[in-house]
């Protein structure tokens, strides 16, 4: 049933894990099955885990500096010989 739902575009309930920051809710991962804008209904339980020790920095750069930031580590990354290891 469930791959059913999942060819038809209906996503099923799922737990993810998000932190409220300045009046929104901002999920720690990417949440699979849904659209941009698309309303969703949410249920608040308080974690007992502790915050993700980066947690702190979820939106604190936008996304194109993010891309950016991600492009300059790539590069970095294909100037390093493994065999220098």
């Amino acid at each position: 049933m469930r791959n059913l739902a999942a060819a038809k575009g209906v996503v099923m309930s799922q737990v993810i894990s998000a932190v409220y920051k300045n009046g929104h809710f901002i999920p720690l991962t990417p949440v699979p099955g849904l659209r941009d804008d698309q309303p969703v209904e949410l249920r608040i339980t308080p974690s007992r885990k502790q915050p993700h020790r980066l947690s702190r920095f979820v939106g604190v750069i936008g996304q194109d500096e993010a891309d950016e930031l991600s492009g300059i580590i790539a590069d970095e990354f294909e100037k390093v010989n493994p065999d220098e290891w």
